[in-house]
């Protein structure tokens, strides 16, 4: 199917900001979702930094209003798991008939949401490997990484093997620049994404560290290793198996990277909600389910819970 898709992002921060311009860079027709940014956005465009060379888009569709948008074949959710409250009126109007939404999201479980609304043959997970952040109104800095795993949803957790779908988004994705890894097991790649969110973005805020720095000390290190061994025996719980040699892959991988503030240091340290919820609850009730405490887990998760009330009522600790 090529650029014969129509994309809409939903959430043009600086993931869906990211990956929208690089689709239609590419030569993909791409409708924005916008809200702070809006006005600088439609007036002029979008500007990328990356690693991979900056560019410019003078010009994209951006919208305030979903009931604006023209029906899309590819919907990419890129918002926030807090504001999924909001995908009951965003997601009919701009889904079209045979049309799909992509959930770029974190967390576990997180396309059912989706789901509820448009059918769960019609959703499609996605974990973004990805290292951004918004410089300023529709200016957007890409740091490191960019692969994207995605599947099949299926709502009993079974494996959706791969589709046609998946291989037509994913030609698309690839054509700008973009490598997507098809994932035969949604739920399995969301275990695999949670060995790197569950430590490394709980810990941000609780230690007040970006990746390097807790990759530099000692302490830090062997509680996100500790934490990431506990992440694959949530995955066991399921019935899924994350191999030992994963865990190290994910700690040299960071050790890489450029130093970085993770996403929920940056919604803290801006007083917006945390994913605690999709990124530690979602799992932590699938083990319990299952007879399986993760104990290190529920005590960041509490942790967690208690610096989000405190941080969203004006009293940060």
């Amino acid at each position: 199917m090529g650029f014969g898709l129509r994309y809409a992002i939903l959430g043009t921060g600086a993931l869906g900001g990211f990956y929208g311009a690089r689709l239609q860079r590419a030569g993909a027709e791409v409708h924005y979702l916008l809200r702070s940014d809006y006005t600088q956005v439609r007036e002029q465009g979008l500007v990328i930094e990356s690693p991979d060379g900056d560019f410019a888009l003078p010009q994209v569709f951006a919208y305030d209003q979903v009931t604006a948008m023209p029906p899309c074949e590819v919907v990419v959710l890129a918002l926030k798991t807090t504001q999924n409250h909001l995908l009951k009126h965003l997601l009919p109007p701009v889904l079209a008939n045979d049309g799909v939404v992509l959930v770029l999201q974190n967390g576990l479980g997180v396309e059912a949401q989706a789901a509820e609304i448009v059918g769960g043959d019609r959703v499609l997970g996605g974990l973004c490997f990805l290292c951004a952040n918004k410089a300023g109104p529709g200016h957007i800095r890409h740091l490191d990484y960019k692969k994207i795993a995605i599947g099949e949803y299926r709502a009993d957790g079974s494996a959706g093997g791969i589709s046609e779908r998946m291989g037509a988004i994913a030609q698309d994705f690839e054509a700008a620049g973009i490598p997507i890894e098809q994932a035969a097991d949604l739920v399995l790649a969301r275990w695999k994404k949670l060995v790197w969110n569950i430590p490394f973005n709980g810990l941000s805020v609780i230690l007040n560290a970006t990746t390097d720095a807790m990759m530099a000390d000692n302490q830090a290190l062997t509680l996100t290793t500790q934490l990431m061994q506990e992440v694959t025996q949530g995955a066991a719980a399921q019935g899924r198996t994350v191999p030992a040699e994963f865990l190290q892959t994910m700690l040299d991988h960071t050790a890489a990277m450029k130093p970085y503030r993770t996403s929920m240091k940056i919604d803290y340290d801006e007083r917006r909600p945390l994913e605690v919820e999709a990124m530690y609850g979602a799992p932590l009730r699938a083990a319990a389910a299952a007879g399986v405490a993760l104990p290190r887990i529920e005590t960041l998760y509490q942790q967690l819970k208690f610096l989000d009330r405190q941080n969203r009522a004006g009293d940060r600790p």
